[in-house]
């Protein structure tokens, strides 16, 4: 049968453009499908323990081992891929993390901090203020005006009264002295006038030499008789801490008699630690509270430290002069001081952020929403809850100031963070799993490094039968 040739290329024509239509329409149907399944993929819905975050289940209910509801966990696409999440240590936490987990962020700061070092000190007598009262002369103590410890004793007030014959004696060559000048005063022959007055006074200076007063030689010459018994003074005004004799008593010269301090102003003597006494300068105010006296504060300033170290302590004495108004603060009374010393300004952030591994201080960084990487600090002192940052982290920048451990334990069950970064020693690999004594293996298709292995059942009460590692 003969068939027309145009007839026979329409067809074959309709063909081949029926063909491409049909290839067409499938590659767009497959390209379609795989978009909407990546897209089901990163959008998928898995639910995890606060807890225990290696329990990942793909449908809600609760932890098989506390009981706790599962809260919604979705994989939140990233810039930086899970090799380079490992590698960097940084972990990325969703706002409902942050949450769950309490972590908080604050902004690292530059102000002026101060170090303060507490101490216990003890109270003692300020010793430029303390004399002796002593018997410049051999003799009797016919009479005592101090007669008990703790008596309040006057500069210009007699404490005693002596008896001595070497005091009487001494006393008649004065007069005698006295008499001779007045003859001697008027001689024609300058020095027997000049002898008399030589004399005098060495008479004068030997009664001054006995202890006798300006006062009481004025006395003598205007009595012109020797007194019988002299009064003794005490070179201070204070407190009687020592009484030595008893009223009639013989002494000897150079005896002492009483003890005098003066307690309106005492030394507090502080012990500093070796590691802290070299910010302790001269004149730096120190705070100084008692036991005794709740809510009252005694003010003071380092006066002296002293240059040696106790090796059994291993502290260094700090020496605080504090006025004592109303002899308030006792000798050997125990006081807690504390001494503020300027470190000028620098970065600060709270103690909670930083991280101490025992080598190495590490805070966690905020580098954008939601997204955490570890930095080495070096940190200097602390203040209260504060800590300095010497280096490592400028001010402005966020750090996680609660739930750090929380950031640390994370990365490590990623197999980052600060333990597992270069430069850590470390008894396993790094990307092992550090979070229990044993890991299980990685489950096929499970992305990422494997989770440590949930605790075992006991009883068959824990069904993990639809757990995901």
């Amino acid at each position: 049968m003969k068939v027309n040739k145009p007839i026979i290329a329409t067809l074959v024509i309709l063909l081949i453009a029926a063909a491409g239509t049909g290839l067409y329409l499938g590659k767009h149907r497959s390209t379609k499908g795989a978009q909407e399944a990546a897209q089901g993929q990163q959008g998928k819905a898995l639910y995890t323990c606060p807890m225990h975050p290696f329990i990942i289940k793909d449908k809600p209910g609760s932890c098989p081992i506390c009981g706790m509801t599962l809260v919604k966990k979705i994989e939140q696409p990233t810039a930086a891929s899970g090799k380079e999440m490992n590698t960097l240590g940084m972990v990325s936490l969703s706002p409902t993390q942050m949450v769950m987990a309490n972590v908080a962020t604050v902004e690292a700061k530059s102000s002026s901090l101060n170090k303060e070092i507490n101490a216990v000190g003890i109270v003692q007598y300020d010793q430029t203020r303390q004399a002796k009262v002593t018997a410049w002369v051999a003799g009797r103590l016919d009479r005592l005006y101090v007669d008990s410890v703790g008596a309040y004793v006057s500069k210009g007030r007699p404490v005693a009264e002596i008896y001595s014959p070497d005091l009487v004696a001494a006393q008649q060559e004065y007069l005698l002295a006295l008499k001779s000048r007045e003859q001697f005063k008027n001689s024609s022959i300058q020095a027997i006038a000049q002898g008399g007055q030589g004399l005098v006074a060495s008479a004068r200076q030997r009664l001054k030499l006995l202890g006798v007063t300006d006062r009481q030689i004025a006395s003598l010459e205007k009595a012109g008789e020797p007194n019988i018994r002299l009064n003794i003074y005490t070179p201070l005004s204070g407190v009687v801490v020592e009484k030595l004799v008893l009223q009639g008593q013989y002494v000897n010269m150079g005896d002492p008699l009483f003890n005098i301090a003066d307690l309106s102003r005492v030394w507090v003597e502080v012990e500093v630690y070796e590691n802290e006494f070299p910010n302790i300068k001269l004149g730096q105010t120190v705070d100084i509270v008692s036991q005794s006296y709740p809510g009252k504060t005694f003010r003071g300033r380092v006066a002296f430290v002293y240059p040696f170290l106790d090796p059994k302590t291993r502290t260094v004495k700090v020496r605080v002069e504090i006025p004592n108004p109303g002899l308030k603060l006792k000798p050997d009374m125990y006081v807690n001081a504390s001494i503020k010393v300027p470190l000028g300004s620098s970065v600060v952030v709270p103690s909670s952020a930083v991280i101490d591994t025992g080598q190495r201080q590490v805070v966690w960084v905020q580098s954008k929403p939601g997204m955490f990487e570890p930095r080495d600090v070096k940190i200097g002192a602390r203040s209260g809850d504060n800590v300095q940052i010497i280096s490592g982290l400028n001010a402005g920048e966020a750090v996680a100031s609660t739930g750090a451990y929380l950031l640390d334990s994370e990365s490590q069950l990623k197999g980052g963070g600060p333990q597992n970064m270069p430069g850590m020693k470390m008894d396993q690999p790094a990307g092992a799993p550090s979070a229990g004594p044993s890991a299980a293996p990685a489950q096929p298709g499970h992305k990422g490094p494997a989770p440590a292995a949930p605790p075992s059942k006991k009883g068959g009460s824990l069904d993990m039968s639809d757990m995901k590692m």
